[in-house]
């Protein structure tokens, strides 16, 4: 009975979710050549709680916690562990003050109605990761971009998903990359719990009645510290925070 209750309530959200691309896609392109980046940032703010808050036709739950307030006069750089593409909505939702901005694989950057469109016309970074090279540069020109406007990054040093809720290594060179180009950045590390449940083979179907979670945890002050020590405590606290609330 439940497999059958995750088909047809997928069903619905999945109908809802490409009419939320389609829609917004629209919207974004029209704010963006008409009336500017603030207006097509405030479109894709949107389309991600509408996304996010869309889980619900499925019966699921989303919540945010931020453990202790963030610094909108310096640029921040959040590190996250990394279940599913479903994590993404509920940060350029909830963190939406600070100008979340990806760090993402290329291929997406074709091919999805609105968040395509998005990735290409927010600065984000989009690597190639057969090609470290490439890679490197996108990174530092977003950190560059972070360092000037004091905005914020979005990375996931495990550079891939994990569904089953086990984290994978950190990587550090992406971190360290955007440290470099904007050195005053306050790390900030956000355990994601639930995703991988959600949608563990893909698109379809869905887990209904899901718990997910997002929780961003105290900054880290790269002063005196290596890139490699700032993403050994990233990592850790994230562990630490999922093993508690498991």
């Amino acid at each position: 009975m439940k497999k059958l209750l995750d088909y047809v309530l997928s069903s619905i959200y999945l109908l809802y979710f490409g009419l939320v691309l389609c829609v917004f896609h629209v919207a974004q392109v029209v704010a963006f050549h008409l009336l500017g980046r603030p207006a097509h940032k405030k479109t894709v703010d949107w389309m991600n709680a509408s996304i996010a808050y869309g889980w619900y036709l499925t019966g699921s739950r989303i919540s945010f916690h931020q453990v202790t307030s963030l610094p909108t006069d310096r640029p921040i750089i959040f590190v996250a562990n990394h279940q599913s593409m479903f994590d993404i909505s509920p940060i350029i939702w909830f963190l939406r003050r600070h100008t979340p901005t990806f760090v993402s694989k290329i291929e997406l950057s074709h091919g999805i109605p609105g968040i395509s469109y998005n990735l290409r016309k927010s600065g984000a970074a989009l690597i190639n990761r057969n090609d470290p090279k490439q890679a490197i540069v996108e990174i530092a020109r977003l950190g560059k971009l972070i360092g000037q406007q004091n905005l914020s990054a979005v990375i996931f040093p495990e550079g891939t998903r994990s569904t089953t809720g086990q984290m994978r290594p950190f990587i550090t060179g992406g971190v360290a990359t955007l440290l470099k180009r904007a050195p005053s950045a306050l790390v900030v590390p956000i355990a994601i719990q639930g995703t991988g449940r959600f949608n563990p083979k893909g698109m379809f179907p869905l887990t209904s009645f899901s718990q997910m979670s997002w929780r961003t945890l105290p900054g880290i002050e790269p002063a005196g510290q290596t890139p490699d020590e700032i993403v050994k405590l990233a990592q850790e606290a994230i562990e630490a925070e999922i093993t508690k609330s498991s």
